[in-house]
């Protein structure tokens, strides 16, 4: 079995949801300060509906590509804010006004952007 390396996982899922037409996304690296997690995707979706289905893309795309499913999922598309945990990775998705009443990025704005797509 090949070794799957964090960065290349969260790159995938970057894609996955860049594919379903999230906005702003922003790629962190925490590492090596944080022990949460290596990685923070955020993005924003533009209903709930949306929300429902970057989450279940995520889901399917990772399980399908790398056998791999989230540790856990937290949140609802009904509350404006997703939270899948795959360990080394959290891929925060966010309806806009969750997104800037949480103000991740502002929150680790010392960690390194790796990738923002507007």
């Amino acid at each position: 079995m090949k070794f799957l390396d964090s960065l290349e996982l969260a790159r995938y899922i970057v894609s996955v949801v860049e594919d379903k037409k999230a906005e702003d996304i922003v790629l962190l690296d925490l590492r090596p300060d944080a022990i949460i997690a290596d990685f923070f995707i955020i993005c924003t979706g533009n209903s709930e509906r949306q929300l429902k289905a970057l989450a279940g893309n995520v889901r399917e795309s990772v399980k399908d590509q790398y056998n791999k499913l989230p540790f856990s999922v937290e949140g609802a598309s009904e509350s404006g804010w997703v939270l899948m945990d795959y360990g080394d990775i959290v891929v925060h998705i966010f309806l806009e006004e969750k997104r800037r009443y949480y103000d991740l990025e502002g929150l680790w704005r010392g960690a390194h952007v790796l990738l923002s797509i507007q």
